[in-house]
């Protein structure tokens, strides 16, 4: 019965999203194996790269929910956006050293990680509540970043990290659209619909 069920709900959620979100983590984490900050930071970096990866094997290979992912719906060329970034990183970094070089694509690869999920969303048009919410706390988590600049310009010396700020502004717009449209929807206590 629950298993009927789960086939007939399909997952809004993009597989390419989740496996740029796990390239980003594996490629800004690296520096797990050069430098060590605390045990803390070494757990959550570990929790960040095992949590995705681990989404992407049940949306890949999990009977069940590969079975509810909309493949059809899925089809950003998500290939695009980690050659752009990688070119970006190439191109655009603070130093010129293999682990910058990957920080600062993971940087840019964050900020347009979320173009496949979009794109999904606004091609099924009706969003269900629970990957609306999904959708808002990732833009929250990274408005909320912005919060986190301010804090830091005004109160570490030298605040360098320009890279991440750009690309935080860049992402933070990305989701502005759905930002407008989740709160009409909330204001009206509507479902939550995306233009075509």
């Amino acid at each position: 019965m629950q298993l009927s069920m789960l086939l007939l709900f399909r997952v809004r959620i993009s597989l390419k999203t989740q496996e740029l979100y796990a390239l980003v983590f594996v490629t800004r984490y690296l520096d797990l194996f050069t430098d060590f900050i605390s045990v803390y930071n070494t757990v959550m970096k570990l929790v960040f790269i095992g949590s995705s990866l681990a989404i992407v094997w049940c949306m890949r290979w999990h009977r069940a929910v590969k079975r509810s992912y909309d493949r059809e719906l899925d089809t950003f060329r998500h290939y695009l956006v980690i050659a752009a970034s990688l070119v970006l990183a190439l191109l655009v970094h603070e130093k010129f050293t293999f682990q910058e070089i990957l920080w600062a694509f993971s940087i840019y690869l964050e900020a347009l990680a979320i173009l496949p999920q979009l794109v999904l969303l606004q091609r099924s048009g009706n969003v269900d509540n629970l990957t609306g919410q999904y959708v808002f706390f990732l833009g929250a988590y990274r408005a909320l970043y912005i919060l986190n600049w301010i804090y830091r310009y005004f109160t570490e010396q030298r605040f360098s990290r320009w890279i991440s700020v750009i690309a935080g502004l860049v992402q933070t717009a990305l989701y502005a659209d759905f930002f407008y449209y989740y709160f009409i929807s909330w204001k009206n206590n509507a479902k939550l619909q995306l233009p075509a």
